[in-house]
């Protein structure tokens, strides 16, 4: 999905407003208040409120499958491979922080394109569920619930954008550690 300059400004306001006031607290007209011109000449550049919502979710769940194709496509060990899946993941999620919020919160009120969205999520999660199961069963791992694990890890990365600030200078720290509680969480004391 290819914006235009315009569009992309647009955008980028929408993120600021959404994440203030919630994608149904937020009107076409707020978002022109913002952008300093009449809700009326959005309209040459948007088709509705919704179409925003949509660059959003779409625009980072692409994002999401970019990565995860690399992270499939990158011949390293299974170990490497989700230490990989989690690194490239979380990275998209702390680089796009509000982005992120909205895709994880507002998702609910697409309307138009919400059943393709909804497929688009579950795509995601079962390719994520298969690379999970994959380098459980090479690395000779017990996996009880792979829907379960996949889960709970995708929830905690793209929820940890909540616990750490803004202003920290390098996310190599947060993703190690968050690397290693999701692993030290699924495996305990097994060997890793």
């Amino acid at each position: 999905m290819e914006l235009k300059e315009k569009q992309r400004k647009i955008l980028d306001v929408a993120v600021e407003l959404f994440k203030e006031k919630g994608y149904m607290g937020s009107s076409v007209r707020d978002l022109a208040t913002k952008l300093n011109i009449k809700a009326a000449s959005l309209y040459a550049h948007i088709r509705s409120k919704e179409e925003i919502l949509e660059w959003i979710c779409f625009g980072i769940a692409q994002e999401f499958f970019v990565e995860l194709q690399s992270v499939k496509n990158t011949p390293v060990n299974p170990k490497e491979k989700l230490d990989l899946f989690i690194d490239k993941h979380l990275s998209i999620v702390l680089k796009n922080r509000d982005v992120t919020h909205i895709y994880s919160n507002e998702w609910r009120h697409l309307e138009e394109r919400l059943p393709e969205f909804i497929e688009l999520r579950k795509q995601y999660q079962l390719e994520v569920e298969e690379l999970i199961s994959e380098i459980f069963q090479a690395q000779n791992w017990e996996l009880k619930s792979p829907t379960f694990t996949t889960r709970f890890i995708l929830h905690t990365l793209n929820n940890s954008y909540f616990w750490f600030k803004r202003n920290i200078d390098s996310t190599n720290e947060i993703t190690e550690e968050i690397r290693d509680k999701i692993l030290f969480g699924l495996l305990g004391n097994q060997k890793r």
